[in-house]
């Protein structure tokens, strides 16, 4: 199988069921910096040091959201942004959240 950064997000029906905690926890491994959030969502808070490299990583991310169609909530403020995805229509997760994860985390930033 592909590494996640490598694969593409596929469309999700709301009759899709969410990942299992099993898959989960799997998916996890490849993204260690992500912290699971009530089994429904992952979360990483990314440092920086001034607004100007948190903005260039935000439009970043937004691209990455753009190309995949799978649109993440951030929390921006002057030196970090906090992304969280999780799968609306599923309540919970999907291979979509993991994959954008894994394509984030290969973005060139400062930490």
């Amino acid at each position: 199988m592909k590494p996640l950064y490598q694969q593409s997000c596929q469309q999700i029906s709301k009759d899709s069921p969410a990942l299992a905690s099993s898959q989960i926890n799997q998916y996890l491994t490849s993204i260690p910096q992500w912290v699971l959030v009530d089994n429904k969502a992952i979360e990483r808070d990314f440092k920086f040091s001034d607004y100007h490299h948190t903005m260039a990583f935000v439009n970043a991310v937004a691209e990455i959201a753009h190309q995949e169609d799978h649109h993440p909530d951030l929390e921006v403020s002057y030196n970090h942004c906090k992304v969280i995805y999780t799968t609306h229509a599923v309540n919970g997760l999907s291979m979509n959240d993991f994959i954008c994860a894994a394509k984030i985390d290969r973005l060139d930033y400062n930490e």
